[in-house]
């Protein structure tokens, strides 16, 4: 069991980041157990059609970042993020700058009596990421980052009505928050129990998680990372069907348009969905919320729509 304790004030910092290394990282328990991630794999084999094509050295040093028991990742591959929405680029110089003795030190944690992998250098291995993540990440990151800042959006939404008592209580089952107190299961065997004391809880939203987790030690910041919502739509979209009455009195394409909005959006996904240009998607999405049907907020660089309440009350009829 880990336990974080959280004073009122720790409660009121409570921050969403999402980390574009956290998911070229997470991404390899997928790559190794594709039987557990049926929702990914469309990208599962994608990848593994792409990396073929790779070096021999890079797809070995990839297989040795999960140890060979429990597919357990070191923890200086994730750091928690320094902002909310931070680059590859940046995260990975903080991977270059680890000292070898520290990640020589998580690989043994998690290797524990197997032999450590050919190469613990912070250097190789984030050079290795780095092509990795241009061959089985990149091509799809904007489809990925929408999902996860959709996520962000809705969360920090609810904390802003619920409190964030309701959000820390919905992030996994196997999560409870109570009395300053957040537990999180992690097998029985681990027990940690520290104070969040002024250092800030990062929730930070994955898409590869099996579950919810986080980083364990002295020196590491109170993070979790938990399963984002909207996962089922990323690769294979279904779309929703409006209600008939209301398709015919604003229209079919507004009305699925709206259908599909059960989680903020960009217009850019949007069109993606629904196979139709940005443009158009646009003149729509415009029309919308100039009559009430919409909302929009800016994530970032990105915007995201999502359903009012009419509309809300629309879509149940």
């Amino acid at each position: 069991m880990i336990t974080y304790r959280l004073s009122v004030d720790d409660l009121a910092q409570v921050r969403f980041a999402r980390s574009p290394l956290l998911e070229t990282v997470t991404s390899l328990w997928a790559l190794r157990r594709p039987d557990r991630y049926p929702v990914h794999l469309p990208w599962i084999r994608r990848t593994r059609a792409a990396l073929a094509g790779a070096a021999a050295a890079d797809v070995a040093v990839l297989d040795s970042l999960l140890d060979p028991e429990r597919g357990w990742l070191p923890d200086f591959l994730t750091p928690r993020p320094e902002e909310p929405r931070p680059g590859l680029a940046g995260e990975l110089d903080r991977l270059r700058r680890t000292p070898p003795d520290r990640a020589a030190r998580d690989f043994r944690a998690v290797y524990r009596s197997h032999p450590l992998p050919g190469t613990t250098d912070p250097v190789v291995i984030a050079g290795v990421l780095e092509r990795y993540w241009d061959l089985a990440v990149a091509p799809h990151w904007r489809r990925m980052r929408a999902v996860l800042e959709a996520d962000m959006l809705h969360r920090a939404q609810r904390i802003a009505q619920d409190g964030a008592a309701a959000v820390l209580h919905d992030l996994d089952h196997r999560v409870t928050f109570a009395d300053g107190e957040l537990h999180l299961y992690a097998g029985h065997a681990l027990r940690y129990d520290v104070a969040v004391a002024g250092r800030g809880l990062w929730l930070v939203p994955a898409l590869f998680a099996p579950q919810t987790i986080a980083p364990v030690g002295p020196d590491e910041p109170p993070t979790v990372v938990y399963r984002c919502r909207g996962i089922g739509t990323l690769w294979e979209p279904s779309l929703a069907r409006p209600p008939k009455a209301l398709a015919e009195l604003i229209g079919a394409t507004r009305a699925a348009l709206l259908a599909t909005l059960d989680d903020p959006m960009s217009t850019s996904e949007l069109a993606r969905r629904h196979g139709v240009t940005p443009s158009a998607v646009s003149q729509h999405l415009a029309v919308l919320r100039r009559n009430g049907l919409l909302s929009r907020s800016r994530v970032g660089q990105v915007v995201l729509y999502s359903r009012t309440a009419l509309a809300d009350r629309l879509m149940a009829q």
